[in-house]
C-alpha cells in the first residue's frame, strides 16, 4: 500500500486542540506513575508471522593471527544479536534466525519520538525530552511505523534496517516515520536515497493512530535478505556499472570520531596497487557514490556508517574489509555479510596519538585471504 496523504484524516482546529490536551494529560499520567517500562508489543491486539524463521550459517571471518589481542574495547551490546565479537569472528556455525513479525495495536500516540499505549511505550528516536511541546499533527485510521531508535541515530542503521522494513510498512498501512527536528535531524543524504528507492513516508512529530502496525524485523532471515537485495538492485538500476577490483570508502572526521591517521595514505596505496576507486561520501552526492561503489568486488574502509554505501550494492561473493579501531571493535557488518553470502574480514589498528594506524602490509595480506 503506497503512502497517500488522502488517507490521513488531518484534524480540524478544534480536534487538534482536543488531541493535544489529551496527549498532555496522557504523557503526564505516564511519567508520574513511574512504573517499569512495558513493551508496546505486549499490548498488541494481535501478532503474526510475516516471514518464517530459519537456520543460517555463520563462518569464520578472514583475519591474520593476533589481531584480536589488540582489541581494547568492544561495541557489542548496542547491536543485534548481542553475540560477543570474539566468538562472532571465529564463526558461530549454525545460527537460529527468528521470524519477521507484525503487531497490531489500537489507539496509540506518537509523542516526541516515542509511541505510547496505556502504560506501554516504545522509543523510535532518542528518549524524549521531559517537557515536550505537543501539537498533534495527524490522526491516522491505520498506519505502520517502520523507523527505529538505532535507525534514527545512525545513518548506516537507517539505510540497512529501517529502509528495508519500509516495504513491510507499505503493505500494512500508511508508512510513518518521525519528522526531522534539531534533536532528530534528517540524514543529509536521506532524501536522495528515498527518492531512488521510491520511498514516500509521512513524517510526523506527533500523531494519534486508531490502528498501528509495528514490526520485529531484526532477524536476518530470507525475507530480510530479499528485501535488502531488492533495495540494492533499485539503486543499481540508476547507474551503469561494470565489475572492478574494489572501493575504499573514506570516513574522515564525520560521525562518531574514529580517526585513522593514515587513511588517505592507505586508500592511495590500494588505488595504485590494486586499482581500487576512492570515494568520500561526505563530499559526494548519492548518484556519484552509487556509481563509484557499483560493481566493486571488495569494499574497504574504517568500520562505520559510511561503509553502508558500498555494502548496499555489494554482490553475493563480494568481500568487505573493515578497518577496526582497537578501542571500538564492532562486528555488526559480519551479520549482514553472513546473511548475504559475502566474505567479511578485518584488520585491527594500533593506537597512535589521538587516533589509530592501520598497517598497510597487513591490509594487503588480509585481502589476499579472501576467495578469488
Amino acid at each position: 500500500m503506497e503512502s497517500d496523504v488522502s488517507e490521513i484524516s488531518t484534524s480540524t482546529a478544534s480536534n487538534r486542540k482536543k488531541w493535544t490536551l489529551a496527549a498532555y494529560k496522557y504523557i503526564a499520567r505516564k511519567r508520574l506513575a513511574r512504573k517499569a517500562e512495558i513493551d508496546l508489543k505486549s499490548v498488541a491486539l494481535k501478532s503474526w508471522d510475516i516471514a518464517p524463521g530459519e537456520t543460517s550459517h555463520a563462518p569464520s571471518a578472514f583475519f591474520l593471527p593476533n589481531q584480536m589481542e589488540r582489541v581494547t574495547g568492544w561495541e557489542a551490546k548496542r547491536f543485534y544479536p548481542f553475540e560477543h565479537p570474539a566468538r562472532t569472528m571465529n564463526g558461530l556455525g549454525s545460527v537460529e534466525q527468528g521470524p519477521t513479525r507484525g503487531y497490531l495495536i489500537k489507539d496509540v500516540w506518537l509523542i516526541d519520538g516515542a509511541l505510547y499505549k496505556d502504560n506501554a511505550s516504545l522509543w523510535v528516536s532518542l528518549k524524549p525530552s521531559m517537557f515536550p511541546r505537543i501539537s498533534v499533527e495527524h490522526e491516522f485510521e491505520r498506519a505502520a511505523v517502520y523507523c527505529t531508535q538505532n535507525g534514527n541515530t545512525w545513518f548506516g542503521t537507517w539505510l540497512m534496517e529501517d529502509c528495508v522494513t519500509y516495504p513491510l510498512a507499505c503493505n500494512e498501512g500508511v508508512p510513518v516515520t518521525t519528522a526531522p527536528s534539531t534533536r532528530f535531524p534528517l540524514f543529509p543524504q536521506g532524501p536522495a536515497y528515498e527518492d531512488w528507492l521510491g520511498m514516500k513516508p509521512v513524517r510526523s512529530h506527533s500523531a494519534f493512530f486508531r490502528e498501528l502496525v509495528i514490526f520485529d524485523d531484526m532477524s536476518n532471515n530470507r525475507s530480510r535478505y530479499s528485501r535488502f537485495r531488492a533495495m540494492g538492485e533499485k539503486l543499481l538500476s540508476h547507474v551503469s556499472h561494470d565489475a572492478h577490483p574494489g572501493v575504499f570508502i573514506l570516513r574522515g572526521s564525520g560521525g562518531e570520531v574514529r580517526f585513522m591517521r593514515n587513511e588517505l595514505e592507505l586508500a592511495e596505496h590500494l588505488r595504485k596497487s590494486r586499482g581500487f576507486r576512492i570515494i568520500d561520501p561526505s563530499k559526494s552526492d548519492v548518484p556519484t557514490i552509487v556509481a563509484t561503489c557499483a560493481g566493486a568486488r571488495t569494499v574497504v574502509g574504517v568500520e562505520g556508517s559510511q561503509l553502508v554505501h558500498g555494502i548496499n550494492v555489494l554482490q553475493p561473493g563480494g568481500s568487505l574489509l573493515a578497518l577496526q579501531p582497537p578501542n571500538r571493535f564492532v562486528s555488526y557488518y559480519k551479520y549482514l555479510t553472513d546473511r548475504d553470502h559475502q566474505n567479511f574480514g578485518f584488520v585491527v589498528g594500533t593506537p597512535e596519538g589521538d587516533g589509530f594506524k592501520i598497517d598497510v602490509e597487513e591490509v594487503e595480506r588480509t585481502l589476499d585471504l579472501f576467495p578469488s
